[in-house]
């Protein structure tokens, strides 16, 4: 029901019919992809019939959430193919939802909105919303209002409300709020810094910082200076080497100021307050005034999916590269002409379209980056040359590549075959137990291995079915029905 509102008619009956329909195609697409992709990972064209649809995306969403929520371990494939729909969905979604808010004019500012959709394209499967984090920063708010009415029951930003933006101009005034959230934030719900797991990404997405209460200088800096924001407290941003802080002017309005002009708050390490030589000892270096400096929206954003996609490049060559993938995706997104990203996008491109794609389009992705590259930067002639031939080589093979024959145990020619993939049996005469994940109706083994394997001493010899078996110490065995 958090879809409609309630000042709203709706016509249920209708809106039924409509969401019965859009749950029928969900599930007869998501049954149609292991017919179509069992033997590869779904390509990207392979989710042109979903964009395709008539209907509410919504309720599209709603059905792959319930084949994802089905009780146990049920439905396997179907929640399978479900789970990649509904990443594939949301982040195209979320993705577009950002490049309209980077196209929000300089002085909307909402930091925290900016954070949640890189929160949200990272984490595409779980149920993050602005809405959500911000009634919990709300009741953080609430709070610091009451700590706040203990200290001046008078102060003004006990009379805002919800959605107000007013600020307060005596820094005295301010000076309290701050000490209110200090306490609170601190002292009460024991937010801090997390230096012991410092180089995880969970740090930088805003409903983990929340839920864990810790998180690195930029997350830290963000929630302060919401809740600062909303109780009348104008910080500002800096974004500051091997660091990220907040200032606090202590000018009065209107003069000519300087960076000796602000307060530092260090979020990270509980909002303590710098001067400029405390802050540059807090880094270990002599800083420029430019540094000092508030930012924009965009400039904390590439700081946020900067990190991440330092983060990235840390992880094992046997990852999917996942994050990776999606930092990539969100720099490209804000700074489409950084000619080192794409070479990057257009090497894991090439890397991961080794799957076997019917239209190929991951490779011809490849090359629209390369050309695109050569545009911006023709002095990147010799690497995007080599990309470029690489990716022709891997067209051509994928040409020359024939499908897998699909086995069907219905099909008349299989009818000895008993027992299906997923099934969890006990060898007869060995005892083991294992799981079946593959089959063939015969025998289709070398002469030799069925010389040496003694194959003809059993009961039908090697004119049976054989099955490709994971047994439960790890191994893989290609075992016969008879036995």
């Amino acid at each position: 029901m958090k879809h409609y509102s309630p000042t709203d008619y709706v016509n249920w009956l209708e809106e039924y019919k409509v969401r019965q329909k859009a749950g029928l195609e969900a599930r007869k697409i998501v049954a149609s992809f292991s017919k179509r992709f069992f033997s590869e990972h779904v390509p990207c064209n392979g989710f042109s019939d979903i964009e395709n649809l008539e209907g509410p995306e919504i309720f599209f969403e709603d059905e792959l959430v319930c084949i994802l929520n089905m009780e146990g371990r049920k439905a396997l494939t179907w929640k399978y193919y479900a789970k990649k729909i509904l990443y594939y969905l949301r982040q195209q979604k979320i993705l577009n939802n950002l490049k309209a808010f980077l196209q929000q004019p300089d002085d909307y500012e909402s930091y925290l909105e900016g954070a949640v959709y890189i929160d949200q394209y990272c984490n595409p499967l779980s149920d993050i919303s602005l809405r959500d984090i911000q009634a919990q920063i709300d009741s953080i708010v609430e709070l610091v209002c009451k700590t706040l009415r203990g200290i001046n029951s008078r102060h003004p930003s006990l009379a805002f409300k919800a959605g107000e933006s007013s600020m307060i101009m005596e820094i005295e005034l301010q000076s309290q709020v701050l000490d209110a959230m200090n306490y609170v934030l601190y002292d009460q719900l024991k937010f801090k810094g997390n230096r012991m797991d410092y180089y995880n990404a969970l740090n930088l997405y805003m409903h983990q910082v929340l839920i864990r209460r810790t998180g690195i200088p930029i997350s830290m800096s963000l929630l302060y200076l919401t809740i600062a924001r909303q109780l009348g407290v104008p910080l500002e941003p800096v974004n500051f080497p091997s660091h990220f802080l907040l200032r606090w002017c202590q000018g009065a309005e209107g003069a000519t100021l300087d960076i000796f002009d602000y307060i530092y708050i260090d979020a990270f390490g509980k909002g303590k307050q710098l001067t400029v030589k405390e802050c540059e000892y807090l880094i270990g270096q002599h800083v420029t005034a430019a540094l000092y400096g508030v930012v924009n929206v965009k400039k904390v954003l590439q700081r946020m999916v900067g990190n991440l996609l330092s983060l990235g490049k840390r992880e094992g060559i046997d990852q999917s590269y996942q994050l990776l993938r999606d930092s990539l995706d969100l720099y490209l997104a804000m700074y489409p002409d950084q000619v080192q990203l794409l070479l990057l996008q257009a090497r894991l491109y090439f890397h991961l379209g080794i799957w076997p794609e019917k239209s190929f389009c991951l490779v011809l992705k490849v090359l629209d980056i390369l050309q695109h590259i050569q545009t911006l930067d023709p002095g990147q002639h010799g690497a995007v040359g080599y990309l470029v031939q690489h990716t022709l080589e891997h067209i051509e093979r994928k040409k020359e590549e024939v499908g897998v024959e699909v086995k069907l145990r219905s099909h008349e020619k299989h009818r000895d075959v008993c027992y299906a993939i997923g099934l969890i049996m006990k060898h007869k005469r060995y005892g083991y137990n294992c799981v079946i994940y593959g089959w063939d109706p015969t025998c289709m083994m070398g002469h030799e291995w069925i010389r040496n394997m003694n194959v003809h001493s059993l009961p039908h010899g090697h004119h049976q079915p054989f099955y490709n078996v994971l047994v439960e110490d790890g191994s893989c065995r290609y075992a016969a029905q008879g036995l």
